[in-house]
């Protein structure tokens, strides 16, 4: 039932993708019947299969730059302005993939610069005009499902207070809050509620409203709620849902709050095999890291040559530091970092690092923005202590007091911390204990729905956090 109502709710979604797949390879071609135009003789000549070939090709790359840019997020909240600039800096990096990674690979299908610049300042005039067109005409709300609260107390309130923003309800139309006996008062806006006899009249309400959906989420539920009727509905097609798997399912995080423990030994998807956890897992990271580090090793010379030169030389400080954090099973590591503070950032012991930290030096500002500064962390990532994709590992001195004041907090430690993750896709850098416990809520979403494709969509989004400097 969760993948179907997911399904339901993102049609609008998947008229996106194939409107701008369809665009995608008609700029593809136009790219070619242009340069034919413009030029005297062509650059290149394809037979008709090659040049099929590299049509798909540029069309998956454009999807790709896409999807890493966070123009598939469906919380992405930009003016048209905005997407616009998006847009170009997706085909920036599309022109440079292909023509620096592709062609050098398939050189068969090498089409030349010009044709290829044609594609994508075509494809970023009609992504751009598509985009404008579906976000004007709010052709999201093609999917959008009509539901209907069960309570109106301190939990209902969660979906009041949470998801208030347009963005937020991007799926659903809320009807309105039903009053359950038994709930607090006071949370939800009287103008909101709705007072009807749910006990004998829930069905036929759901009905004449077009109800699609009801969450239950009454604060007290013993005996409280009309069993046969809610029955009635679901065999009717009304989606019958607890608040934690809505919340789930819309936001992309649990409501650690309102967690359950029967919730957290019978919830599906948390259950992980030892055998993928250590070695798949484990040789695929390894992979990874020796690649990246191929990669970057000269970005990775030159930032350490920079905080040299800022204070190293005077100082005699360090270019890389370690920190102690917890890691798998609560195992304390040595991370490897960057140096981007002061040598004396922590004399007057452990704090929380804020956005706008006195300690941080101008080299420091530069590399947290773009994550520079966790480049060295590839070591740890070949030493098994962590992934590319997990929990980011904290402090122990933070980790001590956070188990004792935020519910489930321990269970982020039953996975491989890791370099980025879900949490740091869906919410900002934060540096208080609220911050922890919202974060957290994103870490178990991932732990619970941990899979190898959600790792390769979390990698992928994390180039628009670094291109686009959402960094610490």
């Amino acid at each position: 039932m969760f993948s179907t109502r997911i399904n339901r709710s993102k049609v609008s979604d998947k008229i996106l993708m194939l409107g701008e797949i369809s665009l995608i390879l008609l700029s593809a071609h136009l790219g070619f019947i242009l340069a034919d135009f413009v030029l005297t003789e062509p650059i290149v000549s394809l037979t008709l299969e090659w040049e099929m070939v590299y049509i798909a090709v540029f069309t998956f790359s454009t999807m790709l730059c896409t999807l890493s840019l966070g123009l598939y997020d469906h919380k992405l909240r930009e003016t048209s302005s905005g997407i616009v600039k998006r847009v170009f800096l997706t085909q920036c990096f599309n022109v440079l993939f292909l023509e620096f990674i592709i062609f050098n690979i398939a050189d068969h299908i090498d089409v030349g610069f010009i044709p290829l610049l044609f594609s994508s300042l075509i494809t970023v005039v009609l992504i751009s005009s598509f985009r404008t067109f579906f976000q004007y005409h709010d052709l999201v709300r093609l999917s959008r499902r009509r539901i209907l609260v069960l309570g109106s107390g301190e939990r209902a309130a969660i979906i009041e207070n949470r998801m208030r923003r347009d963005v937020d309800r991007r799926y659903f139309d809320l009807v309105g809050f039903v009053r359950i006996e038994g709930d607090k008062e006071g949370y939800i806006p009287e103008d909101k509620l709705i007072d009807i006899d749910y006990l004998n009249d829930l069905f036929t309400y759901a009905e004449k409203h077009k109800i699609e959906q009801l969450v239950i989420a009454c604060d007290e539920r013993r005996n409280m709620l009309p069993v046969d009727l809610l029955f009635k509905c679901k065999t009717r097609g009304i989606d019958v849902t607890d608040i934690l798997d809505f919340i789930e399912s819309e936001t992309g995080q649990i409501a650690v709050n309102l967690i359950y423990p029967s919730w957290v030994i019978y919830s599906n998807g948390l259950a992980r095999s030892k055998k993928f956890r250590t070695n798949l897992d484990y040789r695929l990271n390894a992979i990874l890291a020796i690649f990246t580090l191929l990669l970057t090793w000269p970005i990775m010379l030159f930032t350490a040559f920079l905080i040299y030169l800022e204070d190293g030389r005077k100082t005699g400080a360090p270019v890389l530091y370690r920190q102690i954090r917890v890691g798998f099973d609560g195992q304390p590591f040595h991370i490897i970092k960057f140096r981007s503070m002061g040598i004396d950032a922590e004399k007057n012991g452990a704090q929380w690092a804020t956005t706008d930290d006195v300690r941080v030096t101008r080299v420091g500002r530069f590399i947290r923005k773009y994550r520079v500064d966790e480049l060295p962390q590839l070591i740890n990532v070949l030493k098994g202590e962590m992934g590319f994709v997990g929990p980011r590992p904290e402090r122990p001195e933070f980790v001590d007091q956070l188990v004792k004041d935020i519910p489930y907090y321990a269970q982020r430690h039953n996975v491989r911390p890791g370099l980025t993750g879900w949490a740091q896709l869906k919410y900002p850098y934060g540096a208080t204990a609220e911050d922890a416990l919202e974060k957290l809520k994103f870490d178990l979403y991932y732990i619970k729905h941990r899979s190898l494709l959600l790792d390769l969509t979390i990698l992928i989004r994390t180039v628009e956090i670094v291109v686009l400097g959402k960094g610490r």
